[in-house]
This record gives C-alpha cells, structure tokens and sequence, in this order.
C-alpha cells in the first residue's frame, strides 16, 4: 500500500509539472486581473518615493511573500561591488498630428529612422493610406487649441492629461503654455521657412502595418531636430489621463534620442539617489537600448515559443562590457534596471560570452531561457500576456511571479509606466516553476 501511495504521489507531481511546462508556453499562463484603478496615472513625487516590492529569497512568492520598501531603501539592498546597468535612450516627440489633402485628420507615431528623414511610422487612420499619399503636420499644440482644449492633450486620444485623483499636489506640473504661441523660428536653432512639416508615404511595412513616410526636412536640419517643434512625447494607451509634463516620462540619465518610450523601471531614480549608491560603492553603468513597438505589442500567438519580437536598436559599449567583467571578477552583481537592459545584455550575449555590440536584437526571452549575463533585476508592473511578463517569468518562474503579482495588487501597488518598482535580488533567482 506504501508503495503504491508513493507512486501515485509521484505521478501526481510529474502532472502538475507537466502542467506548468505548458502554461509555461501558453500565452494563457501569463494572464492576471488587475483593477481599473491601479494603473497608475502620474507618477510620485519625487520619484524615489514610489514603493518597492522585494524579492529577496527563492521562496518569496510561494512560501513567503515578498518585503514591501521603498524605492530609496535601494542602496541599503545591494552590496558594495554590485553593478547597475542602465539604459540611457531619452524618449523623443514621436507622437505627429496632421492632415491629408482632403483634410481628413491623421495621427502619426514614429517607429525608426530607416534611412536620412525616411522613418518607419503607425499612421491612423492607416487602411486606405496608400503609396503617394501625403500628409501635412501641424505645429505641436495647434490641435488642441483648434478643438478648444487650450493644452498639452493626451497621446493618443486629445483628452487633457488631468487626473483628479492623484493631481491635488504640484508634483504634477502641466505644460500650460502652448507651445504653438511661439514661432517655429524661435523654436529651432536654424530658422525655416514654413510653419509647416510635410511627408509623403512610399510603401506599406508588411511586418508592422506601418508606413515608411519619407519626410521633407529643410537642408541643415534632421527630423529630430523638427520634432521638439511638431511632435510630442507619446504615453503608452492606458495612461488616458495624466498631468505629467514631458521630463517626467524621462529618466534623470537619458542621454541618447531614439525610443517611442521610456525605459520605465529607471524613472524611479534621483541624482540624489544615485549619489548615495555610488557613495556605497555601488557602480553605474549604461547600454543603450531604443524601445520600439515591439516591447509592447502583444503576444498574439498562443504558443509563445512562436511569438517574433520586433527588432530593437541596442549598443552595448566597450566601457560597459569591461565594468561587467570586473564586476563578475570581484564577486559582484549585474543588476538590470529595466527589461530593456536584460534585453540589451543578453542580446550582446548570445554569441555565449558578452561583448561589446552595436546593433538590432529580436531576442525573445522566456521561461526556459539560459542566462548568461544578468544576476539580478529593477522591474515595474508589467502588462497581462506581454512579453515583458514572460521575460521576468524566466528569471523567477511563471507561477511566483503570477503569487507576486497577487500580493502586489493585495497591498495596493501601482502598475505600468508610471507604477511602482520590483526588484529580485540575485539570491531569489531560481526554483522557477
């Protein structure tokens, strides 16, 4: 009879295994309920008061739950000798607003640079755009004047980024003085000679649905440049009522233009923060990763061992491969602040040892991954069925993160760009089931 109960425990844990292997590849498995109201839409001030959930043992999120801190307990956390990689890509104005000639209006988000003032875009409208079509851009701030809302509108809908829930402090500056008051001379180091910005559309992006818009940019100047004039900072869709002003989707150390959006796991940190870290000798590093669409479109297969990342501009410098070296050579940590650095990381990695690299990743990671360079990890709150989730999974395991992620909600944390933080320290990294 012993026997035969000790079989039946042993075909009971191979099918719950078997069970979680196949969540673990379902897109299914990465589902969780989040209520409406914690999305956060603006963030604290100042910006390390934001709480932190930490994982800290291989047991926290199935026998122990994780420590609540806040976020500027952070040197306390780490050890001297540890590494903090950052991502030091800023944000730039990729959201356009214009018209065609019909007057018919037109949203724009810039993807990339595909070749000089030739950039790979999601226009909507977008099904009857077609090759020839052209597109006239209005002076940032116009079109919400016209529509009588006198302000910085919301990316993506035209609504005023006003919360009244969280807007009773100043933390939340708005940019109240519409930047069309001014001319476009004024704005730009090089004057030009039309209030205006004109595109026209050469072909369909198959593997996007985008447009490539080839842009018509006075000589001596770049679209980039244009850009502080004619677009403005897009926020994710879920923030649909924010009075955040631009600086505030960027973090403190963002150096290098190119993403859509901002690597949000370093908005939590302060000069003074990162002060105080390095004055325990906790080292700072950056790589530079450009988030694209790709970090946050959905996993729309359900096999996610079928699901192609978009590709991602990253360069991982020489300087930041020699810190990691020495890091690992001392007994150090690599510390991820953000996905976007896990993916940088490990992208430059995938030779099977780390260099310095320059160029586009479409790394997937997920449960099942084999890490090679990241001991530890910064995280907000990610999305239901997102890659980001799936990512965070391979490090501590589908179904912890998913009690986590329980927990978090139970305390009342805040979610997504603007939400709080995460960190699982080195020594909570494993029993990932």
């Amino acid at each position: 009879m012993k026997q035969e109960m000790s079989q039946i425990h042993l075909n009971n844990n191979f099918s719950s295994q078997t069970k979680d292997l196949e969540l673990d590849c379902s897109v299914a498995g990465y589902d969780y309920e989040l209520p409406p109201e914690l999305i956060a839409q603006n963030p604290v001030f100042p910006r390390d008061s934001s709480q932190l959930l930490v994982v800290d043992s291989p047991n926290t999120g199935m026998e122990t739950p994780p420590l609540n801190h806040i976020f500027r307990d952070l040197p306390a956390l780490l050890r001297c000798g540890d590494l903090l990689v950052m991502n030091n890509t800023k944000v730039i104005p990729a959201r356009l607003y214009g018209h065609k000639s019909t007057g018919a209006q037109i949203e724009v988000l810039l993807l990339e640079e595909r070749q000089d003032n030739c950039w790979l875009a999601l226009v909507k409208p977008g099904k009857r755009f077609k090759q020839g079509a052209r597109i006239v851009f209005d002076v940032r701030g116009a079109r919400e004047e016209d529509a009588g809302t006198g302000g910085q509108g919301d990316a993506g809908n035209g609504k005023p980024r006003t919360d009244q829930r969280e807007n009773s402090s100043p933390a939340y500056p708005t940019l109240s003085t519409s930047v069309s008051s001014f001319s476009v001379s004024e704005r730009l180091s090089v004057p030009v000679s039309s209030p205006y910005l004109t595109a026209t559309v050469l072909e369909t992006d198959a593997a996007t649905g985008g447009r490539l818009l080839q842009f018509d940019v006075p000589e001596g100047k770049s679209l980039v440049q244009l850009l502080e004039v004619f677009g403005e900072v897009p926020l994710p869709p879920y923030i649909t009522a924010s009075a955040a002003g631009d600086e505030q989707y960027q973090t403190v150390y963002a150096q290098k233009p190119g993403a859509i959006a901002a690597p949000t796991a370093g908005l939590h940190f302060t000069p003074e923060l990162l002060q105080k870290l390095r004055d325990r000798q906790i080292n700072q590093a950056f790589v530079t990763l450009h988030v694209g669409v790709g970090t946050f479109r959905p996993v729309e297969v359900e096999d996610v061992t079928t699901h192609q990342m978009h590709e991602e501009w990253i360069e991982v410098p020489a300087t930041t491969v020699e810190q990691i070296r020495a890091t690992k050579a001392a007994g150090g940590r690599i510390i991820a602040v953000g996905t976007t650095v896990v993916r940088a990381l490990e992208g430059a990695a995938q030779s099977g040892n780390l260099e310095p690299f320059c160029g586009k990743t479409n790394l997937f990671i997920y449960p099942g991954y084999q890490w090679r360079v990241v001991d530890g990890l910064i995280t907000n709150f990610h999305l239901p069925r997102s890659s980001l989730l799936m990512l965070v999974s391979a490090l501590i395991g589908r179904q912890r993160l998913l009690n986590i992620y329980k927990q978090a909600i139970a305390s009342q944390y805040r979610f997504y760009s603007f939400g709080d933080a995460m960190l699982i320290l080195p020594e909570a990294v494993g029993h990932t089931i």
